[in-house]
């Protein structure tokens, strides 16, 4: 389906003069090209605001070495909004060895370049550099993440909350939508940005002495985290029990010079109607015109065709930033607003019969974990999952089911996929074989992709993943209703090397156990330790702080080189490390050419290897 650019908001001068605009209200500055699709956050508040009777109008990927790149739409009357992206930049730009990426997915042509590192602080003060005392508010999961101190693995030191290096105003941190129009009104109404201090799901500076936050929790001071790596973990752990809106109290960080940086309770969970109505604004779907010539934006392909059903985890996984970004608590769109949006798909003449994805951080996520959460929040210091289920854990797949079995029956389509992470622990819990049998027989092609991680108790505790005999569990039943079904379908499981907790010892364990699969995984991921993660945490002081006891951690390069070539021992390129790996962990046993053993004595030629195994 084509679109011209009335359909979007406007990019540029002359875009406003077609709208009859001679100002926007906001003009909202991205990393990312402009994609208007509701996968994207920019997307997302940009329509809001508009719903709500704002002008907006967009600057994506500006250059950040001319400041009249941030001027082209002028300056707005009621603030700046800058955001990262869809994600960090810093991951956008390297990967866990720190190596510069070669494609950009969110640029259009997948060009790496078109966006600086620490993308948020760089643009804020491109702005400042020329529009002094216009409102600046930073969001989106870079800003959201960096609301507080924190540790960056890119510079290996705590930074400070980004609130300051960015010289922003505010930051709306989390999915923003409530905190946003809170802000837009509070501009509009003539109230000045130092005033807004009182909305869910902001930070604002402050200095000694003016503190009006009720019943604030003062955090370890940004002097003591950095000198000291246990208060930082307590300020972690303080802030990691504060992010539920029904519980939560403001969080003070102090600086030096007096200045204070305070964080707001986060704002409350959007009800179901307010999902349908922010997924029924009028995006195009798609990426800007502009970009046609440039081949398009790449990371619309997978998502262009899928449909979002859900927000928030409960699943708490120790290594996932969700709970300090969409939360612990569920939200979902009701049936008939994805029907609508499935509708709309289905007329599109790109559209080839096949749903993607039907899902969001965890797709057979559709409830709460509980009744009590939509009244009081969730618990402080419990899990809903870990280390088992809870007691009070409703267990329901029977509205995903409905929702998929509506889906697949529309005119125009195919086939369903359900290609979001689904958490097998959950399944697990659920006695009734529906779902599981629905989705082997309907909603995967062969492969079904899980997360078991590890095969280590130890380290899946550290994880806060469910024990391995939970997994080994729902193979025995994924096998059984597969077989029920008469099909031939494989798990492929997702795996980590390198997590806290992590010895040569486990990894070796762990290249056992895929020895035993007969394949070699793909699907690998080196620890990464990025901002708002229990993993981080403990990645950084060598303290779980939930519990305050040592952890080990595996830092050095070569250390974690030899963890993940264990678990891809069958590549010839990792030879030297898996044999290395294996001597020092007192393996040698596993060297040789007997079945049980992952590599020969020495290495053989490709072609051989390939024969032997």
């Amino acid at each position: 389906m084509k679109y011209n650019r009335e359909h979007f908001l406007p990019v540029s001068r002359e875009d406003m003069e077609q709208r009859g605009w001679d100002q926007c209200d906001f003009v909202y500055i991205t990393g990312d090209a402009y994609v208007d699709h509701s996968s994207f956050g920019p997307a997302i508040i940009s329509r809001h605001l508009e719903a709500h009777g704002y002008r907006v109008g967009i600057i994506s990927q500006p250059d950040w070495k001319r400041d009249d790149s941030i001027a082209v739409l002028g300056e707005p009357r009621l603030a700046f909004l800058v955001s990262g992206g869809n994600m960090d930049s810093m991951v956008n730009h390297y990967t866990v060895a720190k190596k510069r990426r070669r494609t950009d997915a969110y640029t259009p042509g997948g060009q790496m370049g078109k966006r600086p590192d620490y993308a948020v602080v760089v643009y804020a003060n491109l702005i400042r550099r020329t529009y002094k005392h216009t409102p600046v508010i930073i969001g989106g999961i870079e800003a959201s993440l960096r609301r507080l101190a924190h540790y960056d693995y890119w510079s290996d030191k705590i930074k400070r909350s980004v609130l300051l290096d960015s010289g922003a105003d505010l930051i709306s941190y989390g999915m923003g939508e409530h905190s946003i129009r809170e802000i837009a009104d509070a501009l509009d109404s003539g109230l000045a940005v130092q005033d807004i201090t009182f909305v869910p799901g902001t930070v604002y500076r402050t200095r000694e002495g003016e503190l009006s936050a009720y019943e604030p929790v003062m955090l370890p001071s940004f002097e003591e985290i950095v000198g000291d790596k246990r208060k930082y973990a307590e300020s972690f752990m303080i802030q990691y029990t504060n992010t539920d809106p029904f519980t939560a109290k403001p969080l003070v960080e102090s600086y030096p010079g007096k200045v204070l940086v305070v964080q707001n309770p986060p704002a409350l969970p959007l009800t179901t109607q307010e999902m349908d109505d922010i997924y029924a604004y009028p995006y195009t779907g798609t990426y800007h015109p502009d970009y046609e010539r440039e081949g398009g934006v790449p990371a619309i392909q997978e998502i262009r065709f899928s449909l979002t059903s859900c927000r928030g985890c409960f699943g708490g996984c120790s290594f996932c930033a969700l709970t300090f970004h969409q939360g612990r608590i569920v939200q979902t769109r009701s049936h008939q607003s994805i029907m609508e949006e499935a509708e709309k798909m289905t007329k599109d003449p790109e559209f080839k019969g096949y749903i993607h994805d039907v899902g969001g951080p965890t797709a057979n996520f559709r409830r709460t974990s509980c009744d009590k959460q939509s009244e009081k929040g969730v618990c402080q210091n419990k899990q809903c999952l870990f280390p088992k289920p809870c007691k009070n854990l409703q267990v329901d797949h029977s509205d995903y089911v409905r929702l998929l079995r509506k889906l697949k029956k529309l005119p125009g389509v195919k086939k369903v996929f359900v290609r979001s992470g689904i958490r097998f622990d959950y399944v697990m819990a659920d006695r009734d074989d529906t779902f599981l049998k629905e989705l082997c027989q309907d909603h995967i092609s062969g492969q079904l992709r899980v997360a078991p991680e590890h095969i280590s108790d130890q380290i899946l505790r550290a994880m806060g993943k469910p024990p391995h005999n939970v997994y080994q569990q729902f193979l025995d039943r994924y096998g059984r209703v597969n077989r029920l079904t008469g099909k031939k379908q494989y798990v492929v499981p997702y795996l980590m090397s390198s997590h806290p907790a992590s010895t040569l010892k486990e990894a070796v364990e762990l290249a056992e156990y895929v020895r035993d699969l007969g394949y070699m995984p793909q699907q690998v991921q080196d620890f990464y330790p990025t901002p708002g993660t229990v993993s981080t945490c403990m990645y950084y002081t060598g303290l779980d702080p939930r519990t305050m006891k040592p952890v080990y951690v595996p830092k050095k390069p070569h250390e974690k080189a030899m963890q993940r070539a264990l678990i891809q021992y069958r590549d010839p390129k990792n030879y030297e490390l898996v044999k290395e790996a294996l001597l020092k962990a007192g393996r040698g046993d596993l060297i040789g050419f007997d079945r049980h053993c992952l590599i020969p004595p020495r290495q053989i030629r490709n072609k051989q290897r390939r024969r032997r195994s």
